[in-house]
């Protein structure tokens, strides 16, 4: 399949896919709320149990482990079983995990919770799978970055409402994350319909994850791909993991550190600026400068956001800095996983892009840890300068020409 017509794109009509396209955007937008709602709550949740910072740290990282095993097991499933059923199981565990940290009594819990949504977290691979399926290879640049509005507005909504419902204390916005998921349930089970492309080749014997794996990673415009989204999933995991900690190092407002509340209202922000470019710049861009240019703006304004966080200390860069910075994110997730899903066929989009999510839940483990020892280094501008490094290696990448018909180009 030629990549360069995976990642070029017509304009995206909607049509009989809406009510779809309204239930997976949901799923999605439920997954990234208990990240993000999580995000400046569980460092003060998990102190209120007694964690120190290591324990907060783990708490970080075993979300992540649990991904990196569950990702590729519920993509295959899905390429089995089907989407439908799949998400419904995985909404359930990220529903159970929501209730568990919002009851748990003590630190085991808060560890059970979160070990129970890493597990069952395959929600966002299936779904990224569902959308390559139902859309046309010219469209589904455009269809991952309507989708990949959710994380935007997850990264709006989620830590806006930690910032005002924290005045009432941790349950709250937590018990409202899982209502929320609740309701993502109800409308997976009958909005959405089950997709037939996945029956395709039913009596096809499925591969193990391990011989896909590494079918995938021996194919060459796959091995460039993996490691141009390896790259931003690694910068864009440091800096939300790092973030909040080196804001509260290294700016103050009225004379103190930034709080988390503060914190919270910055991620708001990251997330109103993620929105606004899924839904008026990315469409344009690839239509107007193809897959690969688009991708290349991308990990140039991450590389600038990270950059200018390296330099100041003015809390108002904060604005300049978050806006370069999700830019760039909310242009390369749709564009790198375009790339990716188009150059396998529908039967098996579910597992390479389970993978993805696999090498996203190991940044996730990876990060936190580069984060704290970067933060715990006299010079706090390390900590800014490692996402910058790996948009820079990622740019670099993009002039890397695959052979025709061997790959999605990026």
């Amino acid at each position: 399949m030629d990549g360069t017509s995976t990642l070029n794109n017509n304009r995206f009509k909607i049509g009989s896919m809406d009510s779809r396209l309204a239930a997976i955007f949901l799923i999605v937008l439920i997954d990234v709320l208990g990240l993000t709602i999580i995000l400046p709550l569980l460092p003060f949740y998990s102190e209120h149990f007694g964690a120190g910072a290591k324990t907060v740290g783990l708490l970080v990282a075993v979300y992540g482990a649990c991904q990196l095993v569950s990702g590729p097991i519920f993509g295959r499933w899905s390429d089995r079983y089907g989407r439908k059923p799949i998400l419904l199981l995985s909404q359930m565990g990220t529903c159970a995990g929501f209730l568990v940290l919002a009851f748990a009594p003590s630190l085991k819990w808060v560890f059970l919770a979160r070990i129970i949504d890493g597990v069952t977290a395959g929600n966002i691979s299936i779904a990224q799978a569902y959308i390559a399926d139902i859309a046309k290879p010219q469209e589904r640049p455009k269809a991952l970055g309507k989708i990949s509005v959710a994380f935007g507005v997850g990264f709006f909504i989620g830590p806006a409402l930690t910032a005002v419902l924290y005045h009432f204390g941790y349950r709250p916005p937590i018990l409202l994350a899982a209502l929320l998921s609740l309701l993502s349930i109800i409308a997976t089970a009958f909005l959405l319909p089950q997709d037939g492309s996945w029956k395709k080749q039913p009596e096809q014997q499925l591969p193990s994850l391990l011989s896909a794996a590494i079918t995938y990673f021996r194919k060459s415009s796959l091995q460039a791909n993996f490691l141009r989204i390896f790259l931003y999933y690694i910068s864009f995991a440091a800096y939300i993991a790092g973030f909040a900690l080196f804001a509260e190092r290294r700016f103050r407002v009225a004379g103190n550190p930034m709080n988390a509340r503060q914190v919270g209202y910055a991620f708001a922000y990251f997330g109103l600026v993620g929105i606004i470019t899924q839904l008026f710049c990315i469409g344009k861009m690839t239509e107007t400068l193809g897959g690969r240019r688009t991708a290349m703006a991308g990990f140039t304004t991450s590389f600038l956001g990270y950059g200018v966080l390296c330099l100041v200390h003015n809390p108002w860069w904060i604005l300049l800095a978050g806006a370069l910075s999700s830019f760039g994110s909310g242009v390369l997730r749709p564009v790198l996983l375009s790339a990716i899903a188009g150059d396998v066929p529908p039967q098996e989009r579910g597992g390479v892009i389970g993978v993805t999510q696999a090498l996203q839940s190991f940044t996730q483990i990876v990060s936190p840890l580069v984060s704290t020892a970067l933060l715990a280094s006299s010079t706090l501008a390390f900590w800014g300068l490692f996402p910058a490094m790996m948009n820079v290696f990622g740019l670099c990448l993009m002039f890397r020409r695959e052979p025709e018909n061997d790959g999605a180009s990026a």
